[in-house]
């Protein structure tokens, strides 16, 4: 997949995988800079599914190492723009 143009779209593209994930989410509820965690029932399963989600969505290998910079939207936004190819406009 080709890198997203903005950053707005990087949102909306890692929204989509959460729902897909966690149906229950209502992507306009969530809060950027809060754990996912802390905001609704995501367990460490729906972690490791949502994380294999952004991998197989972005084409890109996510260390373990690295999971816990995805554990929140704004997280995963800064994660993505340092790895994607050309990165997201802002």
């Amino acid at each position: 997949m080709s890198p997203p143009t903005s950053v707005a779209s990087l949102e909306s593209q890692v929204l989509a995988l959460l729902v897909d994930i966690a149906p229950d989410v209502d992507p306009a509820a969530v809060r950027p800079e809060q754990p996912f965690r802390d905001q609704f029932d995501f367990d460490s399963m729906d972690f490791f599914n949502f994380a294999a989600a952004l991998h197989q969505h972005f084409g890109l290998d996510i260390p373990e190492r690295d999971y816990p910079q995805l554990t929140s939207l704004a997280g995963c936004i800064a994660y993505l723009r340092q790895r994607l190819p050309g990165g997201a406009a802002p």
